[in-house]
């Protein structure tokens, strides 16, 4: 299996996805923190962090995958308490948790932390008819997922 390893962490890819991780440029006085790109087709060179300009190329069996790093002050919060990387499941999919809706896709979002370090998994199924594959893809591609401590 094919991987990407960049700042602390180590994405796994299934055959025929693809994944970029980046970092921004900091502006003085700023940090950035690693986004995770992971999709079940092809990733245009721009993208917004939760998928603006990719959900809309998506097909009805597609997925889409975003990992957003928070500061490590958000390992405090109460949204990001729950330990470990996540699994998801069927149930956890909506339209109403789309960053943009579009028409016959789901979403599903889960803050947790891991390794001292908060993220954000936001997921987009291209339609319900494909979710139970979709949710296995997304499971089998987050066992592949390892987070480091922050370099």
């Amino acid at each position: 299996m094919a991987q990407l390893v960049a700042h602390g962490l180590r994405v796994g890819l299934l055959t025929g996805w693809e994944a970029r991780i980046a970092r921004r440029a900091a502006t003085p006085g700023a940090r950035t923190f690693p986004v995770t790109h992971v999709a079940s087709f092809a990733l245009p060179e721009q993208r917004d962090d939760f998928g603006g300009g990719v959900t809309n190329l998506m097909r009805s069996s597609d997925v889409f995958m975003s990992l957003f790093e928070y500061g490590p002050e958000a390992t405090t919060q109460k949204l990001f308490a729950t330990e470990g990387i996540p699994r998801v499941s069927a149930a956890m999919f909506s339209p109403n948790k789309l960053q943009r809706r579009i028409p016959g896709q789901l979403g599903c979002q889960v803050f947790f932390q891991t390794a001292g370090r908060a993220f954000c998994l936001y997921v987009v199924a291209g339609s319900r008819a494909s979710l139970p594959r979709i949710v296995q893809q997304v499971n089998d591609a987050l066992a592949q997922l390892e987070i480091e401590p922050e370099p």
